[in-house]
Parts: structure tokens; C-alpha cells; sequence
């Protein structure tokens, strides 16, 4: 049996605009609940999961009760691991003859000194007008920068090294369990096992962990059904399938789809298998290839 790879990321937790309630994170996992479950009849299934909306939520939650000193992005990022772990085991364990489903709390190593420390960019949390900027940076010590018209929090994304716990997660997924795992990118830490001040890049960490389990497959599901030429203009099109050198244009750091590329190029260019991009709603289609973009080593 094949091993896949998925990462959920845009409306896998929440519609754009949606309150974060637990109620709305229910509901929009329950749209996918049911293709995860047939995938897992066909594949060893490991899923990753993002938590940007997640852990900016608690760390404003975190800001607000001052008797006690604020906890760092390490443990909220450990935090969101339990909570979207938890949902996504609860409402994938009512699918009809849905494998064990396990949740591994999943440290992943990063380099103290990787450039990102230095240069946050990863934006968490809610937009704010950009005349609040001064105030939020004295009194959170927070980094601002603008994203569109809005400002919002930044903080630093290094690079994913190490998956500190890939043993447990070969494991389960040798025992037919469906794992989720490396959670929001996973628990940041550095080589002397402290915590980091970090957020990883979710996509970024699927890629890794798919090439650590030799994986056949990595697909990443976005609120976008694919890459597209020319977006936004009358001249857009969807790119159904490419090599990651003729994607190379669209691998830049724009907190967008840049990442994306770069994670499934990274993996194919390592592997040899194919990846895919594409739309929560439409995973089987991106898989057969009838949808999404799809990635592989020749064209």
C-alpha cells in the first residue's frame, strides 16, 4: 500500500470570514471527513493540518490574562496540535470504516540560527488598521507589517529540519492507523531541544515529512482549485500539470501559493513521485488528475 501525504490548509478549519468557533471547525471538517475516509481504504494516510487562524487566536487569548506571563509561540503551536488533533480524530472516527485514527504531538528541529529569527514574516492572528501599529508593538512587543490594506502580526518561519518524532509516527502508519501529525508545522525546537519563538510553515513540513516516510504521494488542499498563469486577469489559467522547473516563476515568499510550490517541488525533486495542488472540496478529482495541478518529475 502507497503511502500519502496531506496537508489541509485554507477552508479545511474555516471559511474566509467565519468565526473561529468550534462549532464552524466541526462543520468544515465534516465537508472532508468523508473523501479522507476513502483514502484511507487506498493509502497509509498521514495528514497535516495549518493553525495560523488558531494560534493567533490564543496567543490574543494568552495577551489578555495579565496574572499570569504569557506562554511562547512554542507551546501555543502545542496547544493548537491538541485541539485541531482532537477535532479532526473525533470527526474522522465516525466515518464508516475509518482505520484507527492516532494524534502525535510532533516536535520538529530548526536551526537557532536560520535568517528567519532576524526577519519575521509569517503573519498569524487578525488584521488590525494600520494607524494601531505603534500601540500593538508597545505594548505587546509584537513586529507588524502590512498584509493588503491591513496590518497584521508577524513572527519568525524557519526552515524544518528534523522531524523529531518520525519514529512514532512510522509506527502507527505501519500499524494501519491514519496519523495526523506535524500539526501547524509542528512544535518548533532548536538542536538543544528548547522551544523556539516560531510558527513553521506548514506546507513546508508535509513536504518534509513526506520524503522522511518515503511517501508516494503528497497533496496539498488549499481554498484555491489550482496554480493558475497570469491570476487575477482576464488571461488567468489553471496549470494542470508541470515540472517544478517550469513552476519555479510561482515559488516565491509571498505567504500565498509561493510556499506551496516550493514544498511539492522540494518533494519531487527529492522523490521522483508526484505531488498535487488543489481544492479541499475536490481531493479525489486532484488525485486522479481530472482537477488541481499536478506536479511530477517530467512533464
Amino acid at each position: 500500500m502507497e503511502t500519502l501525504v496531506v496537508a489541509l490548509g485554507g477552508n479545511a478549519l474555516l471559511q474566509r470570514g467565519e468565526c473561529l468557533s468550534a462549532e464552524n471547525q466541526y462543520r468544515n471538517i465534516a465537508t472532508v471527513a468523508g473523501a479522507l475516509a476513502r483514502l484511507a481504504t487506498r493509502y497509509r494516510l498521514a495528514i497535516v493540518h495549518g493553525n495560523g487562524p488558531q494560534v493567533g487566536l490564543l496567543s490574543l487569548q494568552n495577551q489578555a490574562y495579565t496574572e499570569v506571563p504569557a506562554y511562547p509561540l512554542d507551546i501555543l503551536v502545542a496547544e493548537t496540535q491538541g485541539m485541531i488533533g482532537f477535532m479532526l480524530a473525533q470527526m474522522l472516527g465516525q466515518q464508516t470504516g475509518m482505520p484507527e485514527v492516532s494524534t502525535v504531538l510532533t516536535r520538529i528541529e530548526v536551526d537557532s540560527r536560520d535568517p528567519a529569527f532576524a526577519s519575521p514574516e509569517k503573519f498569524i492572528g487578525p488584521v488590525y488598521p494600520p494607524e494601531s501599529q505603534q500601540e500593538l508593538e508597545t505594548l505587546h512587543g509584537w513586529k507588524m507589517k502590512a498584509d493588503g490594506r491591513f496590518l497584521r502580526r508577524v513572527v519568525a518561519s524557519p526552515v524544518p529540519k528534523r522531524i523529531v518524532d518520525i519514529d512514532a509516527i512510522q509506527q502507527l502508519l505501519a500499524r494501519g492507523h491514519v496519523v495526523i501529525c506535524n500539526g501547524g508545522g509542528g512544535i518548533p525546537v532548536f538542536e538543544d531541544g528548547n522551544g523556539a519563538k516560531a510558527v513553521i510553515d506548514k506546507d513546508l513540513s508535509a513536504a518534509l515529512l513526506a520524503r522522511q516516510l518515503k511517501a508516494q504521494k503528497l497533496v496539498i488542499l488549499t481554498d484555491a482549485d489550482a496554480v493558475y498563469e497570469h491570476w487575477g486577469t482576464s488571461q488567468q489559467r489553471a496549470i494542470r500539470r508541470a515540472t517544478p522547473a517550469q513552476l519555479a516563476p510561482f515559488a516565491q515568499n509571498d505567504g500565498s501559493m509561493g510556499p506551496k510550490v516550493a514544498a511539492v517541488s522540494a518533494f519531487v525533486n527529492y522523490s521522483g513521485y508526484p505531488a498535487y495542488i488543489g481544492a479541499l472540496d475536490q481531493i479525489e478529482a486532484v488525485l486522479a488528475g481530472d482537477a488541481g495541478t499536478c506536479i511530477s518529475a517530467t512533464a
